[in-house]
């Protein structure tokens, strides 16, 4: 099945061999071509999963966790939930459906009576992504608090004291003076310096003399003297009174001087009493040794053996350590931490009544301030005098409408109540406490509180309450008594009287009084004004009572100046305003409903809503659930000015009656809602009536119940009648006397309410069958009826129909009649049908939402009885119409209601053949044709969710309620209804790939809800043929497509892979060729093959898709790994897998993910990352010790470089490591670069050659698509994420599967592995927290600055307050042990099933190298401590397992450990300080006991080195904190019985004691930290002290090679490599394995001799130096000299190298160095050609000032600084580096070069001369150094010049001015190991006047020469240098010195041999200038012209005037003469060092 077409091979062919760039270029472009041809990745065809399910049944059933395999029998359901609404009884009432009639009446009744009908999906909530799972438990309760050392304070030291002292044992201290300790120069008395020394014992008994500045021991010793390695005291007063010296082993020694005699007697006396008793202990230590007899070794065999068992339950311990509290590592993923809920659509509830904002308004009290008392014998309360009634609603200014209905409230006391007694009108007389009709609840009494609702707030709604009373008269006369504040009881007495006979007569009539209105909100949120009060009363005014007048009155409100006009009645009427509680008790709805939580105590204190009238538009309507059908009637406006029919009619009252006939007898239907205190329903109504007017105005509002079906004869009547007021005894008056009748029929053009205003004609009299005379023009037909004034229109009315059954929309009316009449008749045409459908289109928005679900069920039910194509698509477009009218206004969740809750397709049947599945995916289809309109097809993508949703819920009842459920899958559903699904996401699938780019949101959508459909179809169809849909929806997608597909496709997968049985849909079983598998013997699959893909097909897929995105850009990857990663968030939280075995199966699926990261594996580097630069001091290449890097070949290196360069042309993303062949970056670059062994270094070619050799990897390739790679990084939080998954399954899968995995894996994927694991460490390594807190503050910091487009820079979490920062330290703290955990287990594993491949080769194999490394990189990352105990253990095992790796060949790995280890001896952590000093113990034990007992020479010598190192590094590992575990060490060597009586412990004391000798002697390290000069003196000081030792001067030199580095100084750290290859080359050349010793060298430098002195330490010969070795130092050293830009040497270096290779017939190799010289040499040409090489400049620095500079006062040194370091340059860096070390006051810079006395300095100061120095070659050199590199290579004497004259100035005129010339010699040549070498002597000469001159013009006669014959000429240059030369003033320049030297006059002055030679120069002078000029024409463009002219014209001047000086002819050179000058240029050229045009090239090579 190898697919992958051959190509690429052919391709990297070429690479290999190293053509042209031309071959080059073409190969890439084949490559390119062949790449594009191959893009698409291949489809693979899924199983037939219905098929193979069927087939395997037995393995599954067999199968312990069967229910990984199978779907649950009970997946989903259909239920019917009770409707829940808010009231207790139903709203419908009960005869509503018998009487309804109409279609749309019994629709609507059916919707709000209906109950919900819902599909449940049992495990439906396991289908989101993982923040939706049930019973999650993402964060654990508390994180454990893990200990980093990063974290401890650097100040904090535990006291050092303590530390150190041993309590018991002698301890001492006080101040004593200390001598200078380096003495080389003799000890004065000013080089004493006081310090506090403190005596204290350590823990293995030895004792450290520490010193100190001051008193405070606590701190850190600023030394430390340690005795165990002194031998002896003795009084030395020589220097000084009371002083003592201490010798050491080493001969130095140490003075010390007390104060006082006594004090230095007390001293001496202790120290020798300490030293005496140590060396007693130390005598018996050694016989002890010396006893080792026979018996001895039977002892120790045994004890041995109890070692070894006790390493057999090593590992059970050791398992059993690391499982308890673990944590499963997503717990810890910042995703999961931060859990937004963002996204995650919100739950669907169904329909529910919903309010706007509610407001209660309680009423409490309306009082005047006219009071009495209103019973007879006036002994009651005193109240207002007369009942007052109060109506209140709401109006919206903003709007002008009244937006509630009216609220009337009667406050009046019970007593004043009984005034209108017995006067409620005729009517009402028999009702008083009569039932509420037909149960319709509880009308409240009187009631005081109403529930008022908002939609839509804001501050211009006002609470308007309007004040009525008894009908009495004109208003003004009524409110009289009432506005004047006399209190006057005779007043009230008067009104009361009046009053009495007003309510007696005309109690049931009202007039208006006044008004008072208050704003209800604060803003437009709805926050209510609750502290402010009702305004005053103010008097209503009988001309302004309509609402439109209220408007203008509240429009003025708040403008004071308009209001003070408005007469005000004294009184206050009290109401406040109230938030309403949701679950309020004891509510009534408007039609009197009791809502629930009702409470049968009585309607008295019931709370009513008020009707709110919602406005008419659809952002603000919600579709109806209850019953309700109100009509509220207005009474407006009566004209009856004009009328002659009536002799009476001016107090006009209006009656208004609701009726279903017109006969004669009819009766008022009783529907009209009564007033507070009469009965709920009455049959008549009144208006408030206005004294004295024939036109009066009506602001009443009447409230009917309607009947449920309306017909024709349905009306409303008005009476009007004349009440007559006054109050006349005499003739007993009428009260009423009717004048007029108008009335107004209620339906209108075939059923529609009349809803706005009407004029109505008035009739006089009322004949019965009075409806039929419609308008009162028409006289013919009810000739009987008599108009008044004419049948004008006298009287306006306006109706409000407030109705969930009825619609005021004709379309919709128009739809429904017409539903009604196809129903009833059979030959209904289509036509007619789609007519009226395509006017629902113009359905007003409001009522569409209102009656949604209503409108929707029709819809469905037309769609299936649909004949016709046309009508389904009609159909279907009016949905689109009215889902995407709701998605606009907002109000989509309204329909996810209706399809969850309200939808039921029609039962399945005979009848009903068609489907709504089907006949909408038809339909849907046709819609999305090409041709049809592509508004609604977008309109239709966009919300697409609706149609998919219905199919779905179609498709789910259809399987239940025709109980195909039971059948198979593939015989479910019907062929037809397959292919529709086919064709619909075939055609919506151009829609999503092309459409996007106009209208994203409509692809978006449609994306979406296309991926949840095919999830769902996995419940219902053939899961195979759902798998074909998703490989037709992946086809559509290509590589490199934009990144907005690739955000569909990965959405898309996203939500099918959260099915919630997306594990048994990829059958997580083995598929074998055998009929049943056991799990055991298991094929896995490591990486995608095609088998992998098929039998698991949606994680195959999601795996290729993953890898696919990973060669795109950033964006892209990260949505990928977050869908990957979210994905397996999910399964670790699905409570459903939570066993160990669940999980280890689960993992099976994400193996290939193995071989997905290894083919990213070298872009997952993250160690170079900028994040980690060198944190804590970490060697530069932070994951290797020095001894274990093994460079790569150079070669191999550009190798590398060009063949990624090459991928990187490919893909278009060059890497940025590679751009360039820098040898080292790509050697960075290459992840496995330090890690490669010699033996293997092929470079990444054949790597990757190798691996397409395995069959399985190159089907892979073939899979993931382009074999072309990319190599650009990935980010770090991208890498976070793949990491995270890949720790998830190494953690969660079987032991038996790892094994599986390494077994199967190439060596090369194996080293791949374990890079991995490494990175893992890096990766999610614990910053510490002031990182952490750093970041955040940094990222906070972009964000204001807004240079945050993407936050995912640092790390997306950061955030700076304090609770966050600890809290994120928590979580990484968390994450990174749970990763060394997991890993060091991953490791065990591994060791203990690869024990004998490990230990191959002695252990010395490339896998032992990689493994090793890993358990390294846990010491070099910061770990916790409890992580770290774990680590201690691992390595203990490891050393016990594989001790010859570390005791036997070479040493690189026992040297590496010894370094990581001592550097944990060095820890704040005393925990950590004994793991590493017990497992350093552990480490020389084994060692001991593996060379039979005899020595641990091996381990000894590593650890010297490595404290060696660590000095060098510069970790202060002085500290007590090391003293501390050194004495562990010998404390444990002391105490461990098994080694008793060996030499065991006595060479260990040797080691401790060893070691402090070397910390002593570089005690003084640590002062010089910063100062790199003379760190590196130091460093050069104590390599030289270890000649006797070569691997310890090595570990010196290597320090000073990184150091030099670190600086930049290149040539120095190539020095370096240089002299350690040669000192190895010496001791092989002295043991005979090599031919040449370190004189091979010396052709590069000098300098080398030095290697030769080296001696052989007997006692520690333990060097593993081999030809391997010298051949790694080499190359170094190649490389080194590369960098160091000094190309002309490294041919030396090879020539030492090619021989060996030439031996051993290694061509490969041979290439590469023939490549790298080639290179080398071209680099030479260029240098040469553009002289832009420097190798350096050069100073003379001084030191004076024998207080500061002590044995450096008067030292002279030359320091080299790198490429062009100007003088400023450096003497600032000098003065910075001692100003910081003496304070800024004490250092001064001398200026001057000359020779300076230090007599006249300043002792108070430290003086420090800088001067500029040239390198000086004398003439037999020169003609030896042809090159400009031979002249600065290898130097070691330098020039400077200093001006003075005999007079003592430094300046004076030419014919005085002398010159002194200083050469100084110095004691090496530069390039050297160090920077600065010091001067060893000085020779001075001083030149007279004229030498001065013939000097200067040689000069520039030199200078003008070489600018003549460059090869392109510098025009500026030279036309600056002939300027100076021949445009001078007359006194300066040339001329000066001739007439100085040359007159006759002074020529007679000086000698004869100095005059001439001066003259010569002087014909060379005019020559060259001339020749110079000639140059310079032929340079020039015209508009130089004049200035060229002018300076020959000067040039003539000059030669004149010489002429006449010189008294001879001197000819000019002219344009035509050839001069001179060619010929005397050879000769020059001798003198001036310019190279020759011929000697190009001519260097040979070898």
């Amino acid at each position: 099945m190898a697919s992958a077409p051959p190509e690429p091979r052919k391709f990297t062919r070429g690479l290999n061999k190293l053509g042209t760039a031309a071959e080059l270029r073409q190969s890439v472009s084949e490559a390119v071509r062949t790449s594009v041809l191959m893009v698409k990745p291949k489809i693979i065809e899924p199983l037939d999963y219905e098929n193979v399910i069927l087939q395997r049944k037995t393995q599954i059933i067999s199968d312990v966790l069967r229910d990984m395999l199978q779907f649950p029998t009970d997946d989903f359901q259909i239920s019917t939930l009770r409707r829940q609404g808010r009231t207790l009884l139903s709203t419908v009432p009960e005869t509503a459906e018998k009487e309804a009639s109409s279609l749309f009446v019994q629709e609507c009744i059916k919707t709000y009576k209906s109950d919900w009908h819902v599909v449940n999906y049992k495990y439906e909530e396991y289908s989101g992504d993982f923040r939706q799972l049930p019973h999650k438990v993402l964060r654990p309760e508390k994180l454990a608090a893990h200990v980093f050392e990063v974290d401890e304070d650097v100040e904090k030291d535990e006291d050092a004291a303590s530390l150190g002292a041993q309590k018991g044992g002698v301890s001492k201290h006080g101040w004593l003076y200390k001598g200078n300790m380096n003495s080389a120069i003799s000890v004065t008395m000013r080089s004493f310096k006081r310090r506090y020394f403190h005596l204290a014992q350590l823990g293995d008994g030895s004792y450290n003399l520490n010193f100190y500045k001051d008193e405070n021991t606590s701190k850190e010793p600023k030394g430390t003297i340690f005795l165990d390695s002194c031998m002896g005291v003795v009084q030395n007063s020589k220097v000084r009174r009371f002083a003592f010296e201490l010798k050491m082993q080493d001969k130095s020694t140490f003075l010390l001087a007390a104060d006082s005699e006594a004090e230095m007697e007390e001293w001496i006396s202790i120290l020798n009493k300490i030293l005496h008793s140590s060396f007693e202990q130390a005598m018996q230590e050694k016989r002890n040794g010396d006893l080792n007899d026979d018996e001895d070794h039977g002892k120790a065999e045994l004890s041995s053996g109890t070692f070894q068992d006790s390493f057999q339950t090593a590992r059970d311990i050791e398992s059993k350590m690391r499982s308890e509290a673990r944590l499963k590592l997503f717990t810890l993923d910042p995703d999961t931490q931060k859990l937004d809920f963002s996204g995650i659509e919100p739950e669907v509830r169904p329909f529910e009544e919903k309010f706007g904002k509610r407001v209660l308004v309680s009423c409490h009290n309306l009082s005047f301030n006219l009071q009495g008392c209103v019973t007879e014998n006036e002994e009651g309360p005193t109240t207002n005098v007369e009942p007052f009634y109060v109506v209140l609603s709401l109006f919206d200014i903003q709007n002008s409408r009244k937006i509630s209905a009216d609220f009337h409230v009667d406050l009046n006391h019970p007593l004043v109540r009984q005034m209108t007694r017995g006067h409620d009108s005729r009517s009402n007389l028999e009702i008083i406490g009569d039932d509420p009709p037909e149960g319709l609840g509880l009308a409240p009494h009187y009631p005081t509180q109403g529930v008022f609702s908002v939609t839509c707030p804001h501050p211009d709604i006002f609470l308007v309450a309007r004040i009525e009373k008894v009908l009495q008269g004109g208003i003004t006369h009524c409110t009289e008594p009432y506005m004047k504040s006399s209190d006057s009881t005779k007043v009230a007495q008067k009104v009361l009287k009046n009053a009495k006979t007003a309510c007696s007569r005309l109690g049931q009539y009202r007039m208006p009084f006044a008004w008072a209105a208050r704003p209800v909100f604060k803003d437009a949120s709805g926050t209510l004004e609750k502290n402010t009060r009702f305004s005053a009363l103010y008097r209503q005014d009988s001309s302004k009572l309509s609402d439109e007048d209220m408007f203008k009155l509240l429009t003025d409100f708040r403008k004071p100046e308009k209001m003070a006009k408005l007469p005000v009645l004294l009184g206050n009427l009290d109401v406040t305003l109230d938030n309403v509680a949701p679950d309020v008790p004891n509510c009534v709805t408007p039609s009197y409903i009791p809502v629930r939580n009702f409470e049968q105590n009585g309607p008295g204190n019931a709370l009513l809503e008020v009707e709110e009238f919602v406005p008419c538009i659809a952002k603000c309507a919600q579709p109806f659930t209850i019953y309700k059908n109100h009509l509220y009637v207005y009474p407006k406006h009566v004209k009856y000015d004009g009328q002659k029919s009536f002799a009476k009619a001016r107090n006009i009252a209006v009656c208004v009656e609701f009726k279903d006939s017109d006969e004669d007898e009819a009766q008022p239907l009783k529907c009209i809602y009564g007033r507070p205190g009469g009965p709920l329903f009455t049959k008549q109504a009144y208006a408030a009536v206005l004294h004295h007017q024939h036109n009066p105005e009506f602001y009443d509002e009447i409230k009917i119940e309607l009947p449920t079906q309306l017909h024709e004869k349905h009306h409303l009547l008005f009476s009007f009648y004349h009440v007559s007021c006054d109050n006349n005894s005499k003739k007993k008056d009428v009260v009423e006397t009717p004048v007029g009748s108008a009335w107004l029929p209620l339906l209108k053009d075939g059923g529609r309410v009349i809803m706005n205003e009407q004029q109505l004609p008035v009739a006089a009299n009322l004949p019965a069958g009075y409806l039929s005379s419609q308008d009162g023009v028409n006289k013919q037909s009810g000739s009987e009826i008599k108009w008044v004034d004419g049948g004008k229109p006298l009287f306006t009315v306006s109706t409000h129909l407030v109705s969930t059954v009825y619609t005021q929309d004709q379309h919709l009316h128009n739809f429904f009649q017409h539903c009604q009449s196809m129903d009833m008749s059979e030959q209904a045409s289509e036509g007619v049908l789609i007519k009226y459908l395509k006017s629902l289109h113009a359905m007003e928005g409001h009522v569409m939402v209102n009656f949604l679900p209503t409108i929707l069920k029709q819809l469905f039910c037309v769609l299936t009885r649909a004949t016709h194509e046309d009508v389904a698509v009609n159909v279907t477009r009016v949905m689109v119409h009215v889902v995407a009218q709701c998605h606009e206004e907002g109000l989509e969740h309204y329909l996810r209601s209706f399809v969850k809750f309200v939808f039921k397709p029609e039962p399945y049947s005979s009848i009903c053949l068609r489907t709504v599945h089907e006949e909408l995916a038809k339909a849907m289809t046709a819609i999305l044709k090409p041709s049809t309109d592509f508004l609604t097809s977008n309109k239709l993508l966009k919300h697409s969710w609706y149609f998919f949703e219905a199919l779905v819920k179609s498709m789910a009842y259809y399987l239940i309620e025709s109980g195909k459920i039971k059948l198979s899958r593939n015989q479910r559903f019907s062929a037809s209804f397959y292919h529709a699904v086919e064709t619909l996401v075939n055609m919506l699938m151009p829609h999503i790939t092309q459409k996007y780019k106009d209208n994203l949101d409509a692809s978006r959508n449609a994306n979406h809800s296309l991926a949840v459909f095919i999830k769902r179809c996995f419940t219902f169809m053939d899961r195979g043929f759902v798998f074909k849909q998703i490989n037709n929806y992946m086809n559509c997608f290509v590589p490199g497509d934009p990144k907005t597909l690739f955000e569909f496709k990965f959405e898309f997968l996203r939500v099918v892979c959260n099915h919630e049985h997306y594990v048994p849909l990829n059958l997580p079983m083995p598929f074998g060729k055998g009929r049943i598998q056991r799990f055991q013997d298991l094929h896995l699959d490591y990486s995608l093959t095609d088998d992998f893909c098929q039998n698991h097909f949606l994680v195959g897929l999601l795996l290729r898709e993953v890898g696919g995105a990973l060669q795109e850009h950033r964006d892209i990857r990260q949505i990928a790994i977050q869908v990957l990663k979210g994905l397996m968030i999910k399964h670790t939280f699905d409570d459903r897998y939570a066993a160990k075995s669940h999980q280890a199966r689960l993992a099976t699926l994400y193996l290939p993910l193995f071989g997905l990261l290894q083919e990213n594996v070298y872009r997952l580097d993250i160690k170079d990352s900028a994040l980690l630069s060198n944190h804590n001091n970490m060697r530069e290449d932070s994951l290797v010790p020095n001894s274990l890097v093994t460079p790569q070949k150079p070669g191999s290196c550009i190798e590398n470089a060009l063949h990624k360069d090459v991928f990187g042309v490919i893909s278009g993303t060059a890497s940025p490591h590679s751009s360039t062949p820098n040898v080292s970056s790509v050697h960075h670059a290459d992840s496995r670069g330090s890690l490669v062994s010699t033996d293997s270094a092929n470079s990444l070619l054949d790597k990757s050659s190798d691996k397409t050799n395995s069959l399985e990897k190159s089907q892979c390739v073939s899979a993931v698509g382009s074999t072309v790679l990319r190599c650009d990084k990935l980010d770090r939080d991208e890498i976070g994420n793949l990491l995270m998954c890949f720790l998830h399954i190494l953690k969660s899968m079987s032991e038996e599967a790892l094994f599986a995995y390494w077994n199967k894996a190439a060596p090369s994927e194996l080293m791949d592995f374990f890079t991995l694991i490494e990175i893992c460490l890096h990766q999610f390594r614990y910053m510490g927290k002031r990182f952490i807190a750093r970041a955040g503050i940094l990222h906070a910091r972009l964000q204001q600055l807004g240079a945050l487009e993407n936050s995912h820079t640092i790390n997306n979490m950061y955030s700076h307050t304090e609770a966050d920062v600890n809290s994120q330290c928590l979580l990484e703290a968390n994450v990174s042990t749970e990763v060394c955990l997991t890993v060091l287990d991953t490791l065990s594993t591994f060791i203990m099933g690869f024990k004998t491949q490990l230990n191959s080769d002695l252990g010395h194999n490339p896998l032992m190298k990689t493994v090793f490394q890993v358990h390294l990189c846990f010491l070099q990352i910061p770990q916790s401590e409890s992580a770290l105990k774990q680590v201690f253990t691992s390595l203990r095992t490891f050393i016990f397992k594989f001790p010859c790796t570390f005791f036997d060949g070479r040493a690189d790995m026992c040297a590496s450990l010894c370094y990581e280890v001592l550097k944990c001896c060095n820890s704040k952590l005393s925990s950590i300080r004994s793991d590493a000093a017990h497992l350093l113990y552990f480490l020389m034990k084994s060692n001991f006991d593996y060379t039979g007992r005899k020595s641990f020479v091996r381990t000894h010598l590593q650890v010297v080195i490595a404290v060696s190192q660590l000095i060098a590094d510069v970790i202060g590992i002085g500290s007590t904190r090391f003293q501390q575990s050194l004495s562990i060490v010998n404390n444990c060597a002391n105490s461990d019985k098994s080694i008793k009586h060996t030499a065991f412990p006595s060479d260990v004391k040797d080691l401790t004691k060893r070691i402090r000798t070397v910390l002593m002697a570089t005690e003084q390290m640590k002062e010089h930290e910063n100062d790199p000069e003379m760190l590196v003196d130091l460093q050069y000081s104590l390599a030289k002290s270890y000649t006797s030792t070569p691997e310890l001067r090595k570990t010196w030199l290597d320090s000073m090679a990184r150091i030099h580095n670190k600086n930049g100084d290149l040539s120095e750290a190539a020095m370096c490599y240089v002299h350690v290859a040669a000192l190895v080359a010496e001791y092989l050349w002295r043991k005979g394995m090599f031919r040449q010793g370190c004189s091979a060298f010396r052709v590069i430098t000098p300098n080398i001799d030095e290697e030769a002195a080296m001696m052989e330490d007997v006692g520690m010969q333990d060097v593993h130096f081999s030809e391997e070795v010298l051949l790694e130092l080499l190359e170094e050293c190649a490389d080194g000299l590369w960098k160091a830009e000094r190309y002309e040497l490294i041919a030396d270096v090879y020539r030492l190298i090619i021989p060996i290779y030439e031996e051993r017939r290694d061509f490969e190799k041979l290439t590469h160095l023939y490549d790298t010289l080639h290179r080398a040499y071209t680099k030479v040409m260029e240098v040469m050609h553009t002289g832009k090489r420097l190798l350096g400049t050069y100073f003379r620095v001084a030191f004076f000032g024998q207080g500061f500079f002590e044995d450096e006062d008067g030292k002279e040194y030359i320091y080299k600084e790198p490429k062009f370091t100007p003088l400023s340059e450096i003497s600032q860096r000098l003065l910075k580096l001692y100003s910081d070390k003496f304070g800024p006051e004490n250092v001064k810079i001398i200026q001057d070069s000359g020779k300076v006395n230090p007599k006249d300095l300043d002792s108070k100061y430290a003086y420090i001369q800088v001067t500029h120095v040239t390198p000086h070659l004398d003439d037999k050199e020169l003609d030896d150094r042809k090159t400009d590199f031979e002249k600065s290579h290898n130097i070691r004497r330098f020039v400077f010049e200093t001006p003075f004259t005999i007079s003592g100035k430094k300046q004076g005129g030419v014919e005085e001015q002398c010159k002194r010339r200083t050469i100084l010699t110095t004691t090496h040549c530069f390039p050297y190991v160090k920077k600065r070498i010091a001067v060893m002597y000085q020779h001075q000469s001083d030149l007279s006047p004229i030498e001065v001159a013939i000097d200067e013009m040689s000069a520039k006669v030199a200078e003008l020469r070489q600018l003549c014959l460059a090869s392109e000429v510098d025009m500026i240059r030279l036309q600056l240098k002939l300027q100076g030369s021949i445009s001078v003033q007359v006194n300066a320049g040339p001329l000066a010195y001739a007439r100085a030297f040359l007159d006759d006059s002074s020529a007679k002055k000086y000698p004869d041999n100095k005059v001439k030679q001066l003259k010569e120069v002087f014909r060379q002078f005019v020559d060259t200038c001339g020749h110079a000029l000639v140059v310079n024409e032929r340079l020039i463009k015209e508009d130089q012209q004049e200035y060229h002219d002018e300076m020959k014209a000067n040039y003539r001047d000059m030669i004149r005037e010489l002429s006449n000086i010189m008294h001879e002819q001197i000819n000019p050179v002219e344009d035509g003469t050839r001069s001179t000058l060619s010929d005397s240029m050879g000769i020059f050229n001798a003198i001036s060092g310019t190279p020759s045009t011929n000697s190009h090239g001519s260097t040979t090579i070898l």
